[in-house]
């Protein structure tokens, strides 16, 4: 077996309308595809599709995830004066880890969420 990539991660929440609202609306990430059946959907990013799905319809407590995705943007800080003005509340300060940078926050149900930028070469 050979892993040829990853296709998608799951974001799970507790109101899906508010979810689309945030994601497509909020963070910009357009071309949802609902799936209709459930309250879920898909959400491009540019290389990993988000697949956020009312936890309960599809049989899952919720608890929201501590394991963060980090969306790459050109300019952390002005993404993040974005969001601040679109009254989205960042986790402290943007973080430097001497290679990228890095300014956590969460979606309304609490999964916690990063933008992200590497200026240092691989």
């Amino acid at each position: 077996m050979q892993i040829e990539g990853t296709d998608f991660a799951v974001v799970f929440v507790t109101d899906y309308p508010r979810a689309v609202e945030f994601y497509g609306g909020t963070l910009g990430l357009g071309d949802v595809r609902d799936y209709g059946k459930v309250p879920g959907g898909e959400f491009e990013t540019g290389n990993l599709t988000l697949t956020v799905l009312d936890a309960a319809a599809v049989g899952r407590e919720f608890a929201p995830s501590g394991h963060p995705i980090a969306f790459r943007v050109d300019d952390v800080e002005a993404a993040r004066a974005e969001l601040e003005a679109a009254g989205v509340e960042f986790l402290g300060e943007t973080m430097d880890s001497g290679v990228c940078l890095q300014a956590p926050f969460k979606d309304p149900d609490g999964n916690v969420l990063i933008l992200h930028r590497r200026y240092a070469p691989r």
